[in-house]
């Protein structure tokens, strides 16, 4: 982690929050947009010959699959983290669902990761790996790692994670100071 170059202690906001986007999931939520159409297409104009139970699957295939993959896609095209004196709250999508809040008096560390990536994961959203813990991955890059009381890890992929692991740290040392206003 970089230093302040001047070796002041710049005091932290009361309330941090950093965000992170990825682009590459507006297509495929445009994907899933364009199966949802294609369902909704062939339930009302169709010329299906080869009978209604084919229609049917084929309709509800499509409608499922375009809804599945239309707000899959959209719960994880951008994540907002926030850091108060108290807690560290995810929220992913524009709904901000799903949420996650986690006390800080839980976590008993924040690391910096400089690169974070989909792969590492399984894959962009909320995950789980037993041997690597849960995680948020909206995109690939610069993420925060919270070590847990329980000894679990939580990753959430978001811009600027240096200055949120130092604000996070700053507030786990006892008899730290209060930010300034």
């Amino acid at each position: 982690m970089r230093d302040d170059p001047h070796g002041a202690h710049v005091p932290h906001p009361e309330i941090w929050i950093g965000r992170a986007t990825n682009r590459v999931q507006w297509l495929l939520a445009l994907a899933g947009a364009a199966c949802l159409a294609l369902g909704i297409k062939l339930a009302v104009d169709s010329a299906w010959t080869s009978g209604v139970a084919a229609l049917a699957m084929s309709v509800v295939g499509c409608i499922a699959a375009g809804l599945l993959v239309l707000f899959g896609t959209l719960a994880f095209v951008h994540v907002a983290v926030r850091v108060d004196k108290e807690s560290l709250e995810v929220r992913c999508g524009h709904m901000g669902l799903p949420r996650r809040r986690i006390p800080l008096s839980s976590v008993v560390g924040a690391e910096f990761a400089p690169r974070v990536t989909p792969r590492q994961w399984g894959g962009w959203g909320y995950r789980w790996r037993p041997e690597k813990g849960t995680a948020v991955i909206v995109r690939r890059g610069e993420g925060l790692v919270l070590r847990l009381g329980d000894g679990h890890t939580f990753t959430i992929t978001v811009d600027n994670a240096e200055t949120a692991v130092r604000i996070i740290r700053d507030r786990l040392r006892p008899g730290s100071a209060p930010a300034a206003p």
